[in-house]
């Protein structure tokens, strides 16, 4: 998939930098930008695809009235300044039919909810810099495939991101934040808003629905596909866990093995100074700084292992999902054909 490339502000946002911006609550989106949204996703399903979401950020309110899509392009291709040029004259043609085109985040489709990966922080990152407030919409076109709506808004929280801007995400910094891996993100609540005119045209167009009528697509039985995909990434994902514990654990080894070394090069040179004090001479440092075995031991970085969890968590949730779906579809199956 494409990475989106840095926002460019419009004027309007350029104008506000100076306000201090309240705490977002809820997302406004268009309907048209919504099924804009998922034409995009699923047309080059399974195919991941990103695009620019525009509309205006008032007060609490961020609101979605347009996109765009992003072109696919090689990996070879994928220059920034390409990005940010087409951004610009989209933008432009936009402001020419008097469309909102004010950056306010970016669309992006993915595969039975894997997106918290370390990219999707790092797209976050670049739009911090010019944007102070943007979501992310994620899609995911496989799980809308089973009767409900995948679109969530995601946002990183203040205190991740203050910590993921020192570059010092260890174990340490985690407890004295107070953070977990459930609090790299903030879901935003989406509201969908139509304009009375929209409104009364898909009034119009409603077919007349006898309430009688079976919807028998309601019963499809077909949910293995799903979940063997979600039992397939959870298997992946308990793999990559796994080889992170492998890395911490390897850690603490050569960090218990650096002390014991320690310890037994103070016990040596302490004794030694017990003898240079015993013939009158000054006594040696306990503490040399150019000693190998003195020499701080980094910690790894705990953001893999928080995104991993956060992955197992998504996976887990949906398939307690769908199987909960799918028993009430089989007890409701049978009661009717016991009928």
């Amino acid at each position: 998939m494409a990475n989106p490339a840095a926002p460019v502000r419009s004027f309007l946002q350029a104008a506000k930098t100076e306000e201090a911006p309240l705490p977002l609550r809820v997302v406004q989106m268009e309907g048209l930008a919504i099924l804009k949204i998922i034409k995009h996703c699923k047309e080059f399903s399974p195919a991941l695809v990103t695009g620019q979401l525009l509309g205006l950020d008032v007060g609490s309110v961020l609101e979605v009235t347009n996109c765009f899509p992003f072109p696919i392009r090689e990996e070879d291709e994928e220059l920034e300044a390409e990005g940010a040029n087409y951004q610009l004259e989209m933008m432009r043609c936009l402001r020419e039919v008097n469309v909102d085109n004010n950056t306010v985040g970016w669309y992006q489709s993915t595969l039975l909810g894997s997106y918290q990966t370390v990219e999707l922080i790092e797209t976050f990152m670049n739009y911090q810099e010019n944007i102070r407030r943007c979501v992310c919409i994620i899609y995911d076109p496989s799980k809308s495939n089973q009767g409900v709506l995948a679109l969530k808004a995601l946002k990183l929280s203040d205190s991740f991101m203050e910590l993921y801007r020192s570059n010092s995400i260890t174990g340490e910094k985690l407890r004295e934040k107070n953070l977990t891996w459930v609090d790299i993100f903030e879901e935003i609540p989406i509201k969908v808003s139509n304009s009375p005119l929209i409104s009364a045209v898909m009034t119009e167009l409603e077919a007349d629905s006898p309430i009688a009528q079976c919807d028998y697509d309601r019963l499809q039985m077909s949910t293995t596909p799903f979940l063997e995909r979600n039992l397939e990434f959870l298997i992946e994902c308990m793999d990559d866990l796994s080889m992170e514990q492998q890395k911490f654990q390897f850690y603490y080894r050569n960090l218990s093995r650096q002390q014991a070394q320690q310890q037994a090069w103070l016990q040596k040179r302490r004794a030694e100074n017990m003898a240079r004090k015993a013939a009158g001479e000054e006594p040696l440092p306990e503490e040399d700084p150019s000693n190998p075995i003195f020499k701080p031991i980094p910690e790894p970085s705990r953001l893999d292992s928080f995104l991993i969890t956060n992955q197992i968590s998504n996976y887990c949730n949906q398939i307690n999902g769908v199987a909960g779906q799918s028993f009430s579809r089989l007890y409701l199956a049978k009661a009717l054909h016991e009928n």
